[in-house]
């Protein structure tokens, strides 16, 4: 069963057995609920009207008695022995333990030297057998021993109750933590005001680049087909001058030919044409024919 549950059943049952007794009936039931090693808070018990009608009773020993239990240290109960009921082991145990969780609520690190002073422990071995065995173990505490630097760490410590004029100094803490986290609240929302402003400046970043980008792969294809243009005009244009070469060639070859046979026709004119060639076919007719006379 948790710890917090077992002690609200057990102010419970007290309670109801303190509203159901008076007088010197009161007595043993005060001390049962002090010497209870599972009961650590008490002003429940001390709020029921009959406990309270104790003040200025023969028994009035044992309201002081609940009230230490209540608000107060093993150092106060030393300090007023002499008004106060003598002790069981039981409740001496449950006082220490109480002693325990009233200085972890000024101070976290809590000085072995400091503790054995409040506790009346001797050695080092004893407080931290009594920090184990009796603090951690029965769930009031949890921490750390630091045996190096002589120091009980503490993580958690059940609270205890109220002391007057300490309602009036938790407010004004709470207030102020109130108020603190308010202000954190307010840094929290500028905070996701800015990361919402500063995502969407990313975004309109992001796009703009997405779109320089695009720009750029079309600016890059428009230069690729371009120059895949340019490369086929530089080899139409590369074949054309070729066949432009061949056929001047060819021309400039059948020139040449033509020019040739020319001289040559010509030369054979001027043969048949001089004089002392061959002669003309119509100075041949008419010209004088020798007769031969026969030979005898």
């Amino acid at each position: 069963m948790d710890i917090e549950q077992r002690q609200a059943e057990l102010i419970e049952h007290f309670v109801k057995q303190a509203s159901a007794n008076k007088g010197s009936s009161l007595v043993p039931i005060i001390v049962e609920a002090t010497s209870n090693p599972l009961l650590f808070a008490f002003s429940e018990i001390l709020a029921v009207p009959n406990v309270a009608e104790l003040q200025g009773t023969e028994h009035s020993v044992y309201l002081n008695l609940l009230r230490l239990f209540a608000q107060g240290t093993w150092s106060d109960y030393k300090s007023s022995a002499g008004s106060l009921p003598p002790l069981a082991a039981d409740q001496i145990l449950k006082l220490k333990q109480l002693t325990v969780l009233t200085l972890a609520e000024t101070s976290k690190v809590l000085p072995y030297d400091h503790l054995m002073e409040e506790l009346d422990v001797t050695n080092v071995r004893e407080l931290e057998d009594f920090l184990i065995n009796e603090c951690m173990y029965s769930g009031i505490v949890r921490g750390k021993l630091g045996q190096y630097r002589r120091c009980f760490e503490v993580v958690f410590a059940a609270g205890r109750d109220l002391r007057p004029g300490q309602l009036g100094s938790m407010i004004h803490t709470l207030t102020n933590w109130l108020a603190t986290s308010d202000n954190l609240l307010l840094t929290i929302q500028e905070k996701i005001k800015w990361a919402d402003t500063m995502s969407e400046v990313d975004k309109k970043h992001k796009k703009e680049v997405e779109e320089r980008v695009e720009e750029v792969k079309k600016t890059v294809s428009m230069k690729q087909v371009i120059a895949s243009r340019f490369r086929e005009c530089i080899y139409f244009l590369a074949l054309s001058w070729n066949m432009f070469v061949d056929g001047l060639t060819y021309i400039v070859a059948e020139a040449t030919h033509c020019k040739q046979a020319d001289l040559d026709f010509r030369g054979h004119e001027e043969i048949y044409a001089e004089p002392g060639g061959v002669m003309d076919f119509e100075e041949d007719r008419i010209r004088p024919k020798r007769r031969r006379h026969p030979l005898h």
